[in-house]
């Protein structure tokens, strides 16, 4: 006997090694909560209908089309992104019509309704990745730091990839006072990075929480989760109902098109604004992410089929993560939003808007830093989804796709 400690297990000598940004598996009282969601069969979370998860087609197919240098080009603007400079004073007058909102690009968005403020999917990270040295780098910076937002009532968090779940920004707003509503699962990562306990509401779909008197309701979205070596599945996703006193918004979080919007748009809306994912579609995963067209026919399905309220794109413009033109979603949008005869809000990032005002920001920014001019909407950007037929569920991580690779392609 030498009287040293004896060695802990395996597994945590294991753990221990582990990038702190991977966070942590879903464990105990929480896995056994996990377990008992009508959401989870088979070991792992269900999408509300079926979805593949990894890349279709040949993986090397998809690498040529991603690293071909001419496609490269078009997928980053040409100069410098015009990035609105908003400031503490730009959001410290309350807004007129009781709500506000600031995109801050990517899936990051400050909503600030009814007197309360609630910010979704902060990013402030350069990189949306575990790692500061690779991985898809910020094609423009963030228009404020995250100290200059003032205080926050709630952060929600749609799922916990790395360009919506990010720690640096998570460990900023960990010293704060804060709640954290998250998907269900999605705690066990907080509580690593030092959000305590007491601050998380972990909801699984459907369930609701109340902060600072907003009503904040976690829906079903298309899509998965993981951010580890292993895809587990075990920690859910969402898009996110949030309702005040006067006003009601939605967040999409990442979603493919799915009929379930017509059912939360019935439970939960109609909706002042929404705020829809339109980028980072492709091809290869059409069931995960939704094109502009798409995201306009959710929209609409949100809003009882009528073009009312009005929508922010979002999940564009901000990282490199799919093989389309980096412009391409902002003129999908607006064109769908054109044939639809709907509303849409078109801000810098970085600039606040009230959606229900008169006027919403309507400059077509991006072209005068898009890589050429799109002269028309490629396939790609107009698909609609045909749910005739069920793909069948894959839950294993799409390690080929750049959007939540282990290690996504620099940008």
């Amino acid at each position: 006997m030498t009287g040293a400690d004896p060695l802990p297990p395996l597994r945590t000598r294991l753990r221990s090694l582990r990038p702190a940004a991977f966070g942590a598996d879903p464990e105990g009282a929480r896995m056994e909560r996990i377990r008992r969601s009508p959401n989870f069969a088979d070991g792992v979370f269900q999408n509300p209908v079926g979805a593949r998860t990894r890349p279709s087609g040949s993986t090397l197919e998809f690498a040529k089309v991603y690293f071909r240098k001419d496609e490269r080009a078009r997928r980053a603007p040409v100069g410098t992104v015009p990035v609105h400079a908003t400031t503490y004073a730009d959001l410290a007058e309350p807004p007129a019509t009781g709500l506000r909102l600031t995109w801050m690009g990517h899936s990051s968005v400050l909503a600030e309704i009814d007197g309360r403020r609630v910010l979704f999917d902060p990013v402030w990270g350069e990189r949306c990745s575990p790692f500061a040295f690779a991985g898809p780098k910020r094609l423009h910076p963030v228009p404020l730091p995250l100290a200059a937002l003032g205080p926050v009532d709630a952060v929600v968090i749609s799922h916990d990839h790395y360009d919506h779940l990010d720690l640096p920004t998570i460990k900023a707003l960990a010293g704060t006072d804060t709640v954290f509503a998250v998907p269900l699962g999605v705690g066990a990562h907080l509580e690593r990075w030092g959000v305590s306990a007491d601050r998380l509401r972990e909801l699984d779909w459907n369930e609701t929480t109340k902060i600072a008197g907003i009503g904040l309701t976690a829906t079903p979205a298309r899509h998965f989760c993981g951010r580890g070596l292993r895809n587990q599945q075990h920690t859910l996703w969402a898009s996110w109902a949030v309702a005040g006193p006067e006003h009601r918004i939605y967040h999409s979080g990442d979603t493919g098109y799915f009929p379930g919007f017509k059912d939360i748009g019935a439970e939960h809306g109609p909706f002042d604004a929404t705020m829809i994912q339109i980028g980072a579609y492709s091809e290869y995963w059409p069931d995960i992410h939704m094109t502009p067209a798409e995201g306009m026919r959710a929209h609409l399905d949100l809003q009882g089929g009528e073009p009312l309220g009005a929508m922010l794109p979002i999940h564009w413009a901000t990282f490199n993560l799919a093989p389309h033109p980096w412009a391409e979603p902002g003129e999908g949008t607006l064109a769908a939003a054109q044939d639809a005869g709907a509303r849409v809000a078109l801000p810098r990032p970085g600039e606040p808007f009230e959606p229900t005002a008169r006027s919403l920001p309507s400059e077509p920014w991006w072209r005068a830093v898009a890589p050429q001019p799109l002269e028309h909407r490629p396939a790609g950007a107009a698909r609609i989804t045909d749910l005739s037929a069920d793909p069948g569920r894959a839950p294993e991580n799409a390690a080929a796709e750049a959007d939540h690779a282990e290690v996504a392609p620099t940008a």
